[in-house]
């Protein structure tokens, strides 16, 4: 890898006498950025998706202004982002596996900071959807309209289920990547490729769902060649090459019918036009990182960059109830809320997303503490066993896996508490004395 495209180094002298400049030695500030866009574009895709306002008549009007524009579909092409945060799941995920490694650690101590990571700060929304949607039931909130909108912000809890798992394999993944790295991209690639015939062929949808392995798994794995620098290697035409590729490649399978051009559409259950996304937005991500390595070593972009990048999961799960809820307030406020997809409406956009991302970021300063949850052994305890970690990710996996299959509702938000409760509890440190599980 060219060390003009990898950043400080974690022995460059440089580092270690600029404090600053030793917490940023050893990072990819690329891959940080591409955190955070992802993050910020799914907040801006959401509100534009969400239209609530007052038609000429007065009456309450409820659309989806994003989805009706003629040029949406072709512009999921770029702007469906989720292959890229995997990617960059993936690379974090391998230097820090790696780490634990180097540290004396192994595949339970890594599954179990992931559970932590991952399933903690979703128990406190968990708990506000429990109460929220019971509070509704009691005094009699017209049931469709409830479900409505339960249905739309609970939709973001789908990722969790699917990076939870991804990324508890990455220890066996990562084995695989050292051993054969081209055969398991190989197996990952045509394992998503027989599940989407077989779910095509059949119309059952729900086969789908096995592609939650194959697919996020294979997009997964970029981010590991991403990070060994197999991207990075490659000249910038082969790059844009590549990425052009992989986008052509889309083109005759969603000209025959098997796959929306919609590729929100084909985001659940995941499908190999994802895979050929992953593929391009790697290879661009690659192909822009000298001035995007330049961009983000401005102090003010690092500033903005971390402090969304350190909360980005407390951000990406809690900005669809803000988004309703600040909807929802602006039918109170006359003028405030002009009719969906109207001029008026989209020139207030910029200045509701303001409003959001205040409130978000206001809330994720104590809600942040989820995010941030110690996954330490103080002295004097013993971390738990495998068998109580591998449970207690099945108990995080669930409830959002149940979100993903059958949209929010009470019994689900109060299962989401329930098996919250369980995974914190099951992940805890034990004292020395205690059973082994």
């Amino acid at each position: 890898m060219a060390p003009s495209k990898t950043g400080p180094s974690e022995t460059d002298p440089a580092a270690h006498a600029d404090p600053r400049a030793a917490a940023l030695a050893g990072r990819d500030l690329v891959i940080d950025l591409a955190r955070v866009t992802a993050v910020v574009l799914v907040v801006i895709i959401h509100l534009l998706m969400i239209g609530v306002g007052f038609d000429e008549s007065g009456a309450i009007v409820m659309s989806r202004p994003l989805e009706a524009q003629p040029w949406f579909a072709a512009a999921t092409w770029i702007g469906q982002i989720m292959p890229l945060f995997f990617v960059a799941g993936g690379f974090t995920a391998l230097v820090s596996w790696r780490n634990l490694v180097r540290r004396g650690g192994d595949w339970v101590d890594f599954v179990r900071g992931r559970a932590l990571r991952l399933g903690a700060p979703a128990l406190p929304l968990f708990v506000f959807f429990a109460v929220v949607i019971g509070a509704a039931t009691v005094i009699g909130v017209d049931p469709v309209m409830l479900a409505y909108v339960a249905t739309g912000t609970g939709s973001p809890l789908w990722f969790l289920a699917a990076f939870l798992l991804a990324q508890a394999l990455v220890p066996l993944m990562a084995r695989w990547h050292e051993r054969a790295p081209r055969t398991t991209m190989a197996v990952l690639a045509a394992g998503a490729v027989v599940v989407d015939a077989a779910r095509i062929a059949t119309g059952i949808v729900d086969i789908g769902l096995v592609n939650l392995l194959f697919v996020w798994l294979f997009v997964q794995q970029l981010g590991f060649w991403y990070r060994d620098g197999w991207f990075l290697r490659r000249r910038t035409p082969t790059l844009v090459v590549i990425a052009a590729g992989a986008w052509l490649l889309m083109v005759p399978p969603v000209a025959a019918g098997w796959y929306s051009p919609d590729m929100l559409v084909n985001l659940n259950p995941p499908t190999v036009p994802l895979m050929l996304l992953g593929i391009a937005q790697a290879a661009l991500l690659a192909a822009l990182h000298r001035p995007l390595d330049a961009f983000m070593h401005l102090r003010p972009v690092q500033a903005v960059a971390f402090l969304v990048g350190s909360r980005a999961m407390t951000i990406y799960l809690w900005h669809l109830p803000v988004i309703i809820a600040v909807m929802g307030l602006t039918l109170l406020i006359p003028g405030a809320a002009p009719e969906p997809a109207s001029v008026a409406w989209w020139l207030t956009r910029p200045v509701v997303f303001a409003v959001v991302g205040a409130i978000v970021l206001g809330i994720s300063t104590w809600l942040v503490r989820f995010e941030r949850v110690s996954i330490a052994i103080p002295d004097g305890r013993r971390r738990p066993g495998a068998a109580a970690v591998v449970a207690a990710t099945v108990c995080a996996f669930i409830p959002p896996f149940l979100v993903m299959e059958f949209f929010l509702d009470l019994q689900i938000a109060i299962a989401g508490v329930v098996l919250g409760v369980a995974s914190r509890l099951l992940l805890r440190p034990r004292r020395v004395a205690d059973a082994t599980v």
